[in-house]
């Protein structure tokens, strides 16, 4: 076994651990970052970075770039099945005009990647075991190497084992739904400066652009855990279910290489009290994984992120930083977290008379309170 000692170890190489490691890189500390995958490939789905998350990459200075490599959006409506609109929202009359940036998910790992010096990271390392010895962390992985830290930092996301191991009461929760995700070859029939949701009794369908041409789409869809039938869905399944849904929804999944389309149950982490723990601390998924209902799961992880590096920066102690990041961010993420959940459940009602009482609801309600709590959400400081 070959073994290493670094005073900050990251383990995870997402979203929130690449944008920790910038965070601190400019603060003149290189942190080592293990991530499971062997390598970064151009995978996945796209996401919105919302406001909020855009104002955290202003704090270190990536913003443009990653602007850049997405494709800003203007307004996000909400639809019934036959598209009739059942809420709207002007982002550009919400908050300061930062952008919400639509992106695929592999054009921001690469934004992020090259900000990082290279030999801090570590391909292939995934996490097998954690022990204590001292005020130190052993890291064992699964390809034989084991790192001992200072300080560690768990950015692995919901299946994290450094939370399993500090903190054994977690618990995640199945949604009730299930979800597919994929990336469109054509944007015919798409507003590009818009995204929308579709919300009818056979599910909820996205639609985001996320520049080039290309289409981000998700569609939601109630059924047991951990179900084979749903999992074995083809593309021909998905067009079938959404058949009755509005233009240009079917056409969207017929123009999606089959081979690329994403299946999960969505799952959740109930929210827990505590993210820091002596040396260790737990930002993203690790610490508050969220469904994806309000788009604020990658979001909050970015502001983890900068939130925790800022700590980092002004604390007497890199354990101290930890315990004022988890004061800083405990009510923030759990508050998103439970609105995502209610929000999940409204969505995905599929009864007729249900679902005609909560559209004539949202439509019924005045634009003010949908924006402010919007502006809520989009407002982030340091």
């Amino acid at each position: 076994m070959q073994s290493q000692h670094t005073p900050i170890l990251i383990i995870g190489g997402g979203i929130a651990g690449l944008t920790m490691a910038i965070g601190l890189q400019q603060n003149g500390i290189d942190a080592l970052i293990a991530e499971a995958a062997p390598e970064f490939k151009p995978v996945g789905a796209g996401l919105v970075l919302a406001a909020n998350a855009m104002k955290a990459y202003q704090v270190l200075g990536l913003e443009k770039k990653i602007a850049e490599a997405g494709n800003a959006l203007n307004e996000i409506d909400i639809l019934d099945h036959k598209g009739k609109s059942i809420t709207s929202t002007d982002l550009g009359s919400i908050g300061d005009g930062t952008p919400n940036v639509a992106i695929h998910r592999a054009a921001l790992h690469q934004v992020l990647l090259k900000e990082l010096k290279a030999e801090n990271i570590l391909n292939g390392f995934r996490s097998q075991k954690i022990s204590q010895v001292g005020n130190q962390y052993q890291v064992t992985f699964e390809n034989g190497h084991s790192i001992t830290c200072d300080h560690l930092i768990s950015a692995e996301g919901i299946h994290a084992i450094v939370r399993d191991w500090a903190f054994p009461g977690s618990k995640l929760r199945y949604s009730g739904y299930t979800c597919w995700r994929g990336i469109a070859e054509k944007a015919d029939g798409v507003a590009l400066d818009k995204a929308t949701e579709t919300w009818g009794p056979s599910g909820r369908f996205g639609i985001v652009p996320v520049g080039d041409g290309k289409v981000y789409w998700f569609a939601v869809k109630n059924g047991p855990e951990n179900s084979e039938e749903l999992r074995s869905y083809s593309k021909e399944d998905l067009i079938n279910t959404f058949s009755d849904y509005h233009a240009p929804i079917p056409a969207l999944i017929r123009d999606t290489n089959p081979d690329t389309i994403i299946f999960n149950d969505i799952i959740d982490l109930k929210p827990i009290p505590r993210f820091a723990k002596d040396n260790l601390v737990l930002i993203g998924d690790a610490a508050h994984a969220t469904t994806p209902n309000m788009g604020q799961g990658a979001c909050q992880a970015i502001e983890d992120a900068v939130i925790l590096a800022d700590c980092i920066k002004n604390g007497r102690t890199v354990a101290r930083a930890f315990t004022d990041f988890e004061r800083r961010r405990l009510k923030r993420t759990h508050q998103i977290v439970n609105r995502s959940w209610t929000l999940g459940k409204i969505g995905q009602l599929e009864n007729p008379a249900l679902i005609n009482l909560r559209n004539l609801l949202l439509r019924s309600m005045p634009p003010s309170i949908n924006r402010k709590n919007i502006e809520k959400i989009y407002d982030f400081k340091i």
